[in-house]
């Protein structure tokens, strides 16, 4: 009992990841300079530099002192940073460039923000959210966040009761969502869900069965019911569709993301294409015109489809996901809604049925050769986690950062369809980093089984938290990095 206590007091102080903050710049600043102690389990210790951006205990850490570190070990790696790029290898011993574990010197930190710099492992593109600030040397170091790190290096963290984020080389990253929840972690989003399509099993579920507005994810019953009439012989691939007025009208406005021109033709295939991948609305309403004759009348077939898929939740009101407006003297404005229970479903049904919609979806970039254009996927989570096989973004400012992701589970006997859905994250880095979370645990689930993650001493009955426990965004995934998985080592 008193063990817990301990980590239950360490977690709240890991709001920061008990890091010292210098009194340069202490104020509310954008970047507040700070330190922190960092021990492996092989011996090697340091001190990291960390930045806190915006808020306090929205920590990003230093690249090269962590690469420190971990020099000559299995988990080591290289790095080459510039400006705007980051090249880091695995596997690969690290060259100091003379600024490595030492703290912050008198010198004023450059003004930076949180970008999606270039960023490849092993030399492939990768899509993380970093800071790269110039070194006094004339070098550049990057700052990247603690759960992005191990998920990278493949390590799990956690902070000790002394105050030191520790670095376990020996055990793969692994995820707990029930302590997320229990931490507030996701008090940041609308609802998330993770599970086994091929099975129908729910991994895990957080307001999974309230609906919310779920923007271009809305395009997945459009592909859906595409496929269909495809399968039934009412269309083809390759058959030409002719671009209506009301297309161009969408491809014109500010939402529009292809420029379709009335009178041209494209096919059925790339419209799918420009539907999924860049999330393109003038592409969807293409579709929803060539299946039903009219947006209305595919629209009365989506919500037919919902009924008959049991998606008690789901109401559309277009193909695409953007917001409609009623014809009213003060018009309504009105969203796609749907729970993650119910996508979970429609997406399991997608993909039992028409499982080659990866084909596409997996395509990290494709040409509409109709249009001479090379459109890229919107999903993140395709070009850092291998098993990633789809599906679909989203974003309205009702509806927030929306992904839904399919995943390839294999663990060496059978292969799964996993899928992972998150609804109303604030912004598009959050989506990111929570799908990845929830991505990497449904793949951790499929491979080991899930596990039992509430501790009965810790307090709390099901659903609620224990008190004393962080409620910090960000101290979450620092909870989830030191308390996810059971070790069963007694040192």
């Amino acid at each position: 009992m008193k063990r817990i206590l301990q980590k239950i007091g360490a977690m709240v102080l890991c709001a920061t990841l008990i890091c010292s903050m210098l009194p340069a710049r202490a104020e509310a600043g954008y970047e507040i300079p700070g330190i922190c102690q960092v021990q492996t389990d092989f011996g090697a210790a340091g001190t990291v530099k960390i930045l806190d951006c915006d808020y306090v205990g929205n920590t990003y850490l230093s690249l090269r002192d962590i690469a420190m570190v971990l020099n000559g070990t299995e988990k080591g790696f290289s790095l080459d940073i510039a400006k705007a790029s980051v090249s880091l290898n695995l596997g690969q011993g690290y060259v100091p460039v003379g600024t490595e574990n030492v703290p912050w010197g008198e010198e004023e930190i450059p003004e930076a923000s949180v970008r999606r710099n270039e960023f490849t492992v092993n030399g492939e593109k990768t899509v993380y959210y970093t800071l790269i600030l110039p070194l006094p040397s004339g070098s550049y170091d990057c700052f990247m966040m603690a759960a992005d790190v191990a998920m990278i290096l493949d390590v799990n963290l956690e902070v000790s009761p002394a105050g030191v984020l520790q670095i376990y080389t020996s055990e793969p990253f692994r995820v707990s969502p029930e302590a997320l929840e229990q931490a507030g972690y996701f008090y940041g989003v609308n609802s998330v869900l993770a599970g086994d399509a091929t099975t129908g099993e729910i991994y895990y579920g957080y307001q999974a069965d309230v609906s919310y507005p779920i923007a271009s994810t809305s395009k997945l019953m459009t592909c859906l019911l595409t496929m269909e009439a495809i399968s039934a012989g009412q269309l083809s691939p390759g058959q030409l569709v002719t671009i209506s007025e009301g297309a161009q009208m969408l491809a014109e406005s500010g939402d529009g993301v292809i420029p379709l021109k009335a009178g041209e033709q494209i096919t059925v295939e790339e419209l799918l294409l420009g539907a999924l991948l860049p999330s393109s609305n003038e592409c969807a309403f293409c579709l929803a015109e060539t299946v039903a004759g009219s947006e209305e009348a595919f629209v009365e077939r989506m919500n037919q489809k919902a009924l008959e898929l049991g998606l008690s939740q789901a109401v559309f009101y277009n193909s695409h996901g953007l917001p409609a407006y009623t014809q009213d003297a003060i018009p309504s404005k009105r969203q796609n809604r749907m729970s993650a229970e119910d996508m979970f479903r429609m997406v399991s049904y997608l993909l039992r049925v028409y499982p080659q919609i990866t084909d596409i979806t997996s395509q990290k970039s494709a040409v509409i050769e109709s249009l001479g254009l090379e459109v890229k996927n919107s999903n993140p989570l395709l070009h850092n986690m291998a098993a990633v096989t789809g599906l679909k973004t989203g974003t309205t400012n009702k509806a927030g950062a929306c992904l839904v992701t399919s995943l390839r589970g294999e663990n060496g006997a059978m292969e799964h369809d996993l899928v992972v859905v998150l609804l109303g994250a604030e912004n598009s880095i959050e989506r990111g980093r929570v799908a990845g979370l929830l991505a990497a645990y449904a793949l951790q689930t499929f491979r080991t089984g899930a596990e039992e993650t509430r501790d009965p001493e810790a307090g709390g009955a099901a659903g609620q938290p224990p008190l004393n426990l962080p409620t910090h965004g960000e101290a979450a995934v620092d909870w989830i990095l030191k308390t996810a998985g059971k070790r069963q080592r007694e040192r």
